[in-house]
């Protein structure tokens, strides 16, 4: 049998589901999995769930950010083979004009 995987939104749903209608074997049942892992679930909504609230920088924007260091660093090594290529041209049609 193969495990399976549930969003966080899927969890966050059934959980406030789960409280609202203070019944976690009716949700899980509802849904079709066990009332240990919901129960799991609630669990780990009311001890974290206060994270949410917190300010921290968003996932996106630090994946972009990430990104666009990648691509700078790419453009800085571009640059240096561009230069590196004109002055071997320059060198080479030197050699040849003179």
């Amino acid at each position: 049998m193969r495990k399976q995987k549930y969003t966080a939104k899927f969890k966050f749903d059934r959980v406030i589901e789960s409280l609202k209608e203070d019944s976690v074997a009716g949700v899980a049942r509802q849904y079709g999995f066990g009332a240990n892992l919901l129960s799991k679930w609630r669990g780990e909504f009311l001890s974290q769930g206060h994270l949410i609230f917190e300010t921290k920088p968003d996932q996106d924007v630090l994946k972009l950010q990430k990104r666009v260091a990648q691509l700078e660093q790419l453009l800085g090594k571009k640059e240096i083979e561009l230069q590196l290529i004109q002055n071997f041209s320059d060198f080479y049609s030197s050699q040849s004009g003179a």
